[in-house]
C-alpha cells in the first residue's frame, strides 16, 4: 500500500511538472509571436543568400507611399538611428551604381589622406579617357594643382570624374590599384553583392551593386565627419590656382535639381545623384523628417539629365509620406 501510494504521488508530481513545462513553452511561443508581430522582418534576396533586416512598426516609421508607385525600379528607405528598413523595392537586385560609386571613392580617399590641404596635380593623362567617355567633370584642367579637399568636394558635388582619378592616382599610384582598396572596403563593411571596376561609375558590366549595399556604404560613410560635411554641402568655392585665378564654385547636383522643392515636415540634408543610360536616374540622399534622420537609395528611374528628374520626385514622395 505504501509503495502504491508513493507511485501515485510520483505520478501526480510528473503530471504537475509536465503541466508547468507546457505552460512555460506556451508562454515562450506566445512571446515570440508577439515580438515578431511588433518587429516584422524584411527579407532581402541576394544571389547567394537571403538576409533579414528588422522592419520597425513604431509610429514615426509608417510610410504611406506604395513602392509600386515609385518611378525608380529599386529603392530602400532606412532610419539612420537603428538601421531599420522602413520600405524597400527590389533592394537586393543587381543594379549599376553610376556616379553613386563616387561615395566609395570619397570615403576611401578621406581615410587614406593624411593632409586634406595637400596639393595634388591633375596629370594630362587623366583627361583623355574621360573626354572620350563624356564623363561629368568638375572643371579642373590638366596640370592644375588642387587641394585634396577641393578634389573631394569636386567628386561629390558636381560629380567630377577628373577629381576621382586624381585622388586615385595620388593615393594608390593608379586607378586600378585604388579600385582594389574599394573592393577591400566593400567586403569589410558587408556589401555582399557589389564589385567595383573603376573609381568614377562609368558603365562596365562588371561594375555593379544593389541599393541595399549602397545603403550600407552610405551609413558607414556618414559616420565620418568629413564625408558627412561634404555630402551635406550645397555650395563650395575653391581657392585661386594658376589656372583658375578666381577659383571654382561647385554646386551639389541634387540641390540644383531639387530647386525650391523640399519636404513638408523636414529637410533633405544632402545627396549624390547618378546617371548612365544603363543605370537610369539614381539618388542617394539623407533627410531629416521630424526628429529622425533617414537615408533613401533609389536607382533605375527612366529618363536622363534633360527629362523630369524622377529620382528627385521619388525622394520627395517617400520622405513626405513618412509618418502619414
Amino acid at each position: 500500500m505504501v509503495r502504491r501510494a508513493r507511485k501515485i504521488k510520483l505520478s501526480g508530481l510528473r503530471r504537475f511538472v509536465t503541466f508547468l513545462l507546457l505552460i512555460i513553452i506556451a508562454a515562450y511561443f506566445y512571446k515570440s509571436v508577439i515580438t515578431l508581430e511588433n518587429h516584422q522582418i524584411t527579407e532581402i534576396d541576394y544571389k547567394d543568400k537571403t538576409i533579414s533586416i528588422p522592419r520597425s512598426k513604431e509610429p514615426d516609421s509608417n510610410v504611406s507611399v506604395s513602392p509600386g508607385k515609385l518611378k525608380s525600379s529599386n529603392a530602400i528607405l532606412i532610419r539612420l538611428k537603428d538601421g531599420a528598413v522602413l520600405m524597400e523595392k527590389n533592394s537586393g537586385e543587381k543594379i549599376y551604381p553610376a556616379s553613386l560609386t563616387k561615395m566609395m571613392t570619397a570615403i576611401i580617399a578621406i581615410e587614406n589622406l593624411s593632409d586634406l590641404d595637400e596639393k595634388i596635380e591633375l596629370s594630362k593623362s587623366i583627361f583623355e579617357k574621360l573626354y572620350e567617355a563624356d564623363a561629368s567633370m568638375a572643371g579642373f584642367l590638366p596640370g592644375e594643382q588642387v587641394r585634396a579637399i577641393d578634389l573631394l568636394y569636386g567628386a561629390i558635388l558636381p560629380s567630377g570624374a577628373e577629381c576621382c582619378i586624381a585622388l586615385a592616382d595620388h593615393i594608390a599610384g593608379s586607378e586600378h590599384d585604388f579600385v582594389k582598396l574599394m573592393n577591400q572596403k566593400e567586403e569589410a563593411i558587408g556589401m555582399n553583392n557589389t564589385y567595383f571596376e573603376n573609381a568614377t561609375g562609368l558603365h562596365d558590366e562588371n561594375h555593379y551593386t544593389t541599393v541595399v549595399d549602397l545603403a550600407v556604404l552610405l551609413m558607414n560613410a556618414l559616420r565620418n565627419d568629413t564625408f558627412r560635411k561634404i555630402f551635406t554641402t550645397f555650395r563650395h568655392s575653391t581657392p585661386p590656382t594658376d589656372m583658375h585665378p578666381d577659383g571654382i564654385t561647385f554646386y551639389n547636383t541634387m540641390y540644383e535639381r531639387l530647386g525650391e522643392q523640399n519636404i513638408i515636415d523636414g529637410q533633405i540634408l544632402g545627396g549624390k545623384t547618378g546617371y548612365t543610360e544603363k543605370a537610369g536616374l539614381c539618388l542617394a540622399s539623407l533627410a531629416k523628417v521630424g526628429k529622425q534622420e533617414y537615408i533613401l537609395i533609389t536607382a533605375g528611374a527612366k529618363g536622363n539629365h534633360n527629362s523630369e528628374q524622377y529620382n528627385i520626385t521619388d525622394a520627395l514622395a517617400v520622405y513626405n509620406s513618412i509618418g502619414k
